[in-house]
């Protein structure tokens, strides 16, 4: 029985040779007792982690530390990434149940901040809003101290779907713009840069409490005025949170990695969106938008506070 290809639409692309990845690209390998725990609680109770489907670089040390970022609706996707890692095809039905499976693995796990991220389900007419919506509030309802960080798709073409993730009230509202407008339709075909922007913007709009978040790599071929850009256009949406990190080229069908940035790089881009007024930034090459997460929301609100 052959496996089922999880990229068909990258089937007859162009062969990619990886680059050899430099010295500060290196992820913690640890082999704690807390890294298997997680692991099992993973595989009991089959869930699907954006940590192995989106093959992360830092999953045995955020698993260490019992941090999990959690995939609802499926673990196949309706858009094709050019630099995602995740599988591409048509999803299955909904689970039901689920809602209630994460909010007893976040239980379970003990966690104090728990991230929920989903596919794109472009095949739902409301993108998936509903099923948020539910999950947040069976967590909460199960784990009233837990705060909540949802990484969403950008329910492209479902009007005010966006809207019911809101009303569960999430702590943390997150959507990547990815990259910079002029690469879209090589790297994001399926997605709109300013249906991105406009999405995190009304995200604000509907809750002025809740915390907004997005994040951009680097390595795709961008130029630094097109990065600084982005920057001023998710500052003018009232993003509060910056995340800046390495492409990573999944494989050799993927998008073509131009270049690896240096630390320095990411520093020096760190300290420009810092001068910008984002409340908190997060730049260097192994940063991920759910990468210390627990910790840079505890950040978040100290700065909000010493902000008023």
């Amino acid at each position: 029985m052959t496996n089922k290809i999880r990229h068909p639409e990258k089937e007859n692309k162009p062969i990619n040779p990886i680059k050899k990845k430099p010295d500060w690209i290196r992820s913690k390998l640890t082999n704690s007792k807390e890294f298997f725990l997680t692991k099992t609680i993973v595989n009991n109770n089959n869930l699907v982690t954006v940590c192995q489907e989106a093959n992360c670089p830092n999953i045995t040390e955020c698993w260490s530390k019992r941090h999990a970022t959690l995939m609802i609706m499926g673990d196949t996707c309706t858009r094709a990434c050019a630099f995602c890692d995740v599988k591409t095809g048509l999803p299955g039905k909904l689970d039901q149940l689920e809602p209630v499976k994460i909010a007893e693995a976040v239980k379970k796990l003990n966690l104090k901040h728990v991230v929920i991220t989903s596919v794109d389900r472009d095949d739902l007419e409301d993108g998936g809003s509903e099923h948020f919506f539910e999950v947040i509030t069976q967590t909460r309802k199960q784990n009233p101290e837990t705060t909540i960080e949802v990484l969403t798709p950008d329910f492209l073409r479902k009007g005010d779907a966006y809207k019911r993730v809101l009303d569960a009230n999430p702590d943390v509202f997150n959507h990547n713009i990815e990259t910079v407008p002029s690469l879209y339709l090589k790297v994001r075909p399926g997605s709109r840069y300013f249906s991105s922007l406009e999405l995190l913007k009304n995200a604000k709009n509907v809750n002025k409490n809740v915390f907004t978040k997005s994040g951009i790599m680097l390595g795709l071929g961008e130029s630094r005025d097109e990065i600084l850009q982005v920057m001023d256009d998710l500052k003018a949406a009232e993003v509060d949170f910056l995340t800046i990190g390495q492409y990573l080229q999944p494989s050799t069908k993927h998008y073509p990695l131009d270049r690896y940035y240096t630390p320095k790089e990411f520093d020096d881009l760190g300290t420009i969106a810092k001068a910008k007024g984002f409340l908190l930034v997060s730049s260097s090459p192994l940063t991920r938008s759910s990468y210390h997460a627990d910790e840079d929301f505890a950040k978040l609100q100290q700065n909000r506070l010493n902000k008023h």
